[in-house]
């Protein structure tokens, strides 16, 4: 799939202003600094799409964008914010959950992780409950363009291997770069199949 057109919609802190739609949404959702608004900018061949910024945080709302008028793409708030104090995290968290549990129209959530990293406790938390409440989710490795090919390899094994600890079966993992366009067609590719069925 080619994204042709990428359009904002609406920015709010509650779900329930979103688009009235039935368009299928796909949301993105990731630990502050993962390299989420890079990612999707890159998704969409717009360089000032989703505002990227070397200050953690940025993302304060849940963003609407309307791709190729067929499908919503949701640039969610980050989490785990650990310059923020208490009230700011509670009113995230419950802007986040309120979206992902509440959204009829949420389609996947696509979970980023900074493949540089060990698995981190908060994000393995996070993507439990997912599980538990049953909510569809893929996981994208941000990054893969800061270290070796085979460095790359090894965490994303290592990370692999985290799972099974807690998964029988893995959801669906992509490994990406924004800066060297990796993962970007398996991601987009990955978006339109699940379109084509809903059709």
């Amino acid at each position: 799939m080619e994204i042709k057109s990428a359009e904002f919609i609406i920015s709010n802190t509650d779900y329930k202003k979103s688009p009235e739609s039935n368009l299928p949404e796909y949301a993105f959702i990731g630990r502050s600094n993962v390299g989420k608004s890079s990612l999707i900018n890159m998704l969409c061949n717009r360089k000032g799409l989703a505002m990227t910024s070397s200050k953690p945080g940025k993302t304060l709302l849940i963003n609407h964008f309307l791709i190729n008028n067929n499908w919503h793409l949701v640039d969610l708030p980050g989490y785990g914010y650990a310059t923020a104090g208490k009230k700011m995290r509670d009113q995230l968290q419950n802007i986040i959950e309120s979206y992902i549990l509440y959204r009829e129209q949420l389609t996947c959530l696509f979970l980023l992780i900074d493949s540089r990293h060990e698995p981190q406790k908060i994000d393995l938390e996070f993507m439990e409950w997912l599980g538990e409440n049953g909510i569809p989710f893929a996981i994208v490795f941000t990054k893969l363009d800061k270290m070796s090919t085979a460095r790359a390899k090894e965490c994303l094994k290592v990370y692999q291997e985290k799972l099974y600890e807690q998964w029988e079966e893995l959801p669906p993992i992509f490994a990406t770069s924004s800066e060297k366009f990796i993962g970007k067609d398996e991601l987009l590719n990955y978006i339109d199949g699940i379109n084509k069925t809903m059709r």
